[in-house]
């Protein structure tokens, strides 16, 4: 039930010879019919100008259509959003980013494992930890009764921490890259540790308010009762069904610094925008130009930096709790970004309609 899928999909669209741009809304009419989802919306970002086209339905078997300013689940999209938070506490002095998680967690987690005690923000955010990608199935069921619950999430994530830090790491930290909503989780839990408020707290202030981010929340958007926002989609037995925003519709609370943001795709074009500025020497109102730096240059080896794919020209990243998709790019060299939503979870079904819709949306 509460699966949390961790994609960083480094999907590199390059765009083909040179044409008239295509309407948004036929890109997405084409997605969608590709892709065999219920509903697709597609963004188009250049030079601070946003396009949205959408396609198809909220819920399969419901006639409400998806709508431009709907909500959508950007699972481990979220990832570069807690790592922007941290830069903002940087800049404070409320953290360093060479603060270490024995610093910060040593006293309420006095077990961690030796070889994580002096790893740091940027092992965490940069999957450099060797921490497991997620706690257990029995843990995950456990801190989804929480949630369900309505416990407060701040000491739900020390437990989380408690239980992840005290195993011996999985790969080499530093050394190897592994993919991991555990470490996301942990720093979430070294920032709450250090303010004393939630990360839900912290990212509404220092990351959706700044940036106008109006319509950011967490969880499954909508409501339970109507079709107001899409609802999310798994594929089963009897075809995809529709999943109503409630505990089943998302993995547990506890993994928002890994995953469980929403929002509409004119204000995450508020988030992607700040970052294209800031990846162009443009954006220091908002963070300096270290701190972008930092957030998108790869610490280690590799081709991930601070929640940020990066493949030599783009910088991207991709989310889903199961039950939605998000693909988001951004080009530093041109100016522009592309976004392709889907509610529904079936990754097989939609990478290859993603990576068709971005190279639309680049001629």
């Amino acid at each position: 039930m509460f699966t949390s899928l961790a994609i960083a999909a480094l999907l590199v669209v390059q765009p083909a010879a040179q044409a008239p741009a295509p309407d948004v809304d036929a890109i997405a009419a084409t997605t969608l019919e590709a892709s065999g989802a219920p509903g697709v919306a597609v963004m188009r970002m250049t030079d601070g100008e946003i396009e949205i086209g959408t396609a198809g339905v909220r819920a399969q078997g419901d006639p409400a259509l998806i709508g431009r300013d709907d909500l959508w689940h950007m699972g481990s999209n979220t990832k570069s959003m807690t790592a922007t938070l941290i830069a903002r506490l940087v800049e404070q002095g409320v953290v360093g980013w060479d603060d270490t998680i024995a610093q910060h967690l040593g006293e309420a987690v006095p077990d961690i494992h030796p070889a994580y005690r002096d790893l740091t923000f940027r092992h965490l955010l940069s999957h450099r930890a060797g921490l497991t990608p997620n706690v257990g199935m029995v843990a995950m069921f456990q801190f989804g009764e929480q949630g369900a619950s309505g416990d407060p999430l701040p000491p739900q994530r020390v437990d989380y921490a408690r239980r992840v830090l005290a195993a011996a790491p999985t790969v080499a930290p530093e050394a190897e890259y592994q993919y991991s909503n555990a470490g996301y989780v942990v720093a979430g839990a070294m920032i709450e540790a250090v303010t004393g408020e939630s990360w839900e707290t912290l990212i509404a202030r220092e990351v959706f308010e700044p940036l106008g981010m109006t319509s950011a929340g967490f969880g499954p958007p909508g409501s339970a009762d109507t079709v107001d926002q899409p609802r999310g989609h798994r594929g089963g037995l009897f075809g995809v069904q529709a999943i109503a925003p409630g505990p089943r519709a998302d993995n547990p609370p506890v993994l928002g610094p890994a995953g469980t943001v929403h929002v509409s795709l004119s204000d995450l074009a508020l988030y992607l925008q700040a970052h294209l500025d800031g990846a162009r020497g443009e954006g220091d109102d908002y963070l300096s130009a270290q701190s972008w730096e930092t957030l998108h240059t790869p610490t280690f080896d590799g081709n991930y930096a601070m929640g940020w794919g990066f493949n030599g020209t783009q910088l991207l990243h991709a989310g889903s709790n199961t039950m939605w998709f998000v693909q988001m790019v951004i080009e530093p060299a041109t100016g522009r970004g592309y976004v392709v939503a889907f509610n529904d979870g079936r990754v097989n079904n939609l990478q290859g309609p993603t990576a068709d819709a971005i190279r639309a949306l680049a001629e």
